[in-house]
């Protein structure tokens, strides 16, 4: 029998994980007390999801207890930053379960510290932050169906205009203004690093080209070592004047490469249609 614990912070993806489950051949159930999950032991069901979480209340605590009582168990935990979640709770004007009559980010910071603990001892952690619907059914599929090598670490690349603001969430950025500009140039002035005028204007200067291979040189170094400290997410963010040229045809190559590599990796482009 498989069976997985879908859990994770509110907001962060867990009910359409157990959709997508549910659609891949798995028996679902969400939100149930943990001192029920040995009750399935007894059935004659072969692929089990059960998804646990805060709203148990004191139950949830007992999460661990319950799991020691049981032969083979996964963990999956779904995670995302903090900006995220207040804008998905905004944006569907859900109250957080833990902040009922407080801020939004309270009821995160607490449910976070109450998280530590499971979040250390899953199998599986997949960061929803730049994550489209279809791409975390993919990476779900790829986990317990293709039975893919699991690669914990999920690479998001961003392109943004220094003149907008660095993403706050960043783990390295790359400023990338030592480029010619095509802003200057009529014929690219209006067209974005999306469209191939550009990209072969950035990409064929020498300075690029030694970026790039600099670059991936340096990721290739940082990432086995970020994996073996623990660090499940990273932010690349990729910056220009204005996030419509330079940066978002140099992050669409560093996306490519990454990929090839077999990484895990999201990109956005957050500026690309300000001006």
């Amino acid at each position: 029998m498989n069976l997985v614990i879908v859990t994770g912070m509110s907001g962060a993806g867990k009910s359409s994980s157990l959709k997508f489950l549910e659609d891949m051949g798995f028996f679902c159930v969400d939100n149930l007390p943990p001192f029920l999950i040995s009750k399935f032991l007894d059935s004659n069901l072969k692929r089990i999801a059960i998804g646990i979480d805060i709203r148990g209340g004191e139950l949830f605590d007992d999460l661990f207890t319950n799991l020691e009582k049981l032969d083979s168990y996964k963990i999956l935990f779904l995670d995302a930053a903090d900006d995220v979640l207040i804008k998905r709770f905004k944006e569907t004007r859900r109250i957080h379960p833990l902040a009922k009559n407080d801020r939004v980010i309270t009821g995160i910071s607490q449910e976070r510290k109450i998280l530590q603990e499971v979040k250390s001892k899953a199998d599986y952690i997949i960061d929803t932050s730049y994550m489209r619907t279809n791409e975390l059914k993919e990476k779900i599929n790829d986990i317990f169906i293709a039975r893919k090598k699991f690669d914990s670490m999920i690479i998001n690349i961003i392109s943004f205009g220094f003149k907008h603001g660095i993403p706050h969430d960043s783990d390295l950025v790359f400023d990338v203004r030592f480029l010619p500009n095509p802003f200057y140039i009529s014929e690219l002035k209006e067209l974005t690093g999306n469209d191939l005028p550009v990209k072969n204007y950035v990409l064929n200067q020498d300075a690029s080209k030694i970026f790039l291979n600099k670059f991936l040189d340096l990721i290739n170094f940082l990432l086995p070592n970020y994996i073996h400290e623990g660090k499940n997410q990273l932010v690349i963010s990729i910056g220009c004047t204005g996030g419509q040229h330079r940066s978002v045809a140099l992050a669409n190559v560093i996306y490519e490469n990454l990929l090839a590599m077999g990484h895990s990796v999201f990109i956005n482009h957050r500026d690309i249609n300000l001006r």
